[in-house]
């Protein structure tokens, strides 16, 4: 039988398996054992070219990907979205911006869906959010699970591309998912039957499309501990993951500025003047610290 060759979506890991989608439809396929030597495995989101002989399939070459995340396992990601609530609990901005660099250096747009807007007496609370990080020049979404306000925007905003969605316990994350997606529960709720055990416990990893186009990578998403324990930013390139700092990294007084307590650093300088939000400047400086702690070897090992 001559073998059939097609490009494809890998929508679906599972056992070994990979189920990718292409205009002839989905197909259950293995990857060939050139990728296990070359230390290198599939990933939900990758474009592949695959072989078909009969039933079976073969996934052949994988093409060059734009990013990937250790966990989830997805790669070719366009947007993160970053689900933060306003109140119960009240957002924690260092972790916010942590998870902004960390999609900021992996070349994945930040977008951010400020959640229980129905909760919040006081709207300047929120407002005050948005605009701190509209004004920095990000997308932000003011939405409700609740009331539906502000879900259609966004889910048309996601309407192309890759997204994942990823915020801590509490932040409304697996709600705002079912408002955009209402028939997701019932999918992921099949999966976790059929697997035996819980959703929450697998590393299984499924793109689901949404009506008009676009996915939504391994929903109910993932929070903000799991991604800064996978995923490390070197001190060196951190400033590039603030992008309100770029209009003024050229114009430190000193080569090598790190823009936490220099003189003449034209970023602290910007930040005094109110161009850049204090909040901001204090994480980079946290994060900034922390990342000097860490060793070569172990960003290396990551």
């Amino acid at each position: 039988m001559t073998p059939e060759y097609q490009q494809g979506l890998i929508v679906r890991a599972l056992g070994g398996f990979y189920y990718v989608k292409t205009p002839g439809g989905t197909y259950e396929c293995k990857a060939r054992g050139l990728f296990r030597k070359e230390g290198i495995s599939p990933l939900v989101g990758d474009r592949v070219k695959i072989q078909l002989t009969g039933q079976q399939g073969f996934i052949e070459e994988i093409d060059e990907r734009r990013n990937s995340l250790i966990r989830p396992p997805v790669a070719n990601l366009d947007r993160l979205v970053l689900v933060v609530s306003v109140v119960s609990p009240p957002p924690n901005l260092l972790v916010l911006d942590k998870m902004i660099a960390i999609a900021e250096y992996k070349n994945i747009e930040p977008v951010l869906a400020v959640t229980k807007t129905d909760l919040c007496e006081d709207s300047s609370e929120y407002d005050r959010l948005c605009a701190l990080y509209r004004e920095a020049g990000f997308r932000v979404f003011a939405v409700s699970a609740v009331t539906r306000e502000g879900t259609r925007p966004l889910r048309e905003y996601l309407s192309d591309g890759i997204n994942c969605f990823c915020g801590n316990t509490g932040a409304g994350k697996s709600s705002l998912l079912n408002a955009i997606m209402p028939d997701l529960a019932l999918k992921t709720a099949e999966i976790s039957q059929k697997l035996g055990r819980g959703r929450h416990t697998t590393r299984h990893a499924e793109l689901y499309e949404l009506e008009g186009g676009g996915y939504i990578a391994d929903t109910p998403g993932f929070s903000a501990v799991e991604l800064s324990r996978y995923e490390v930013i070197r001190k060196e390139e951190l400033q590039r993951c603030f992008r309100e700092f770029a209009p003024y990294l050229d114009g430190c007084r000193f080569t090598g500025c790190s823009h936490t307590c220099e003189k003449g650093c034209a970023v602290l300088i910007a930040a005094g003047e109110g161009r850049i939000a204090e909040s901001r400047l204090q994480s980079y400086r946290v994060m900034y610290e922390d990342a000097k702690q860490i060793k070569e070897w172990e960003l290396d090992k990551r």
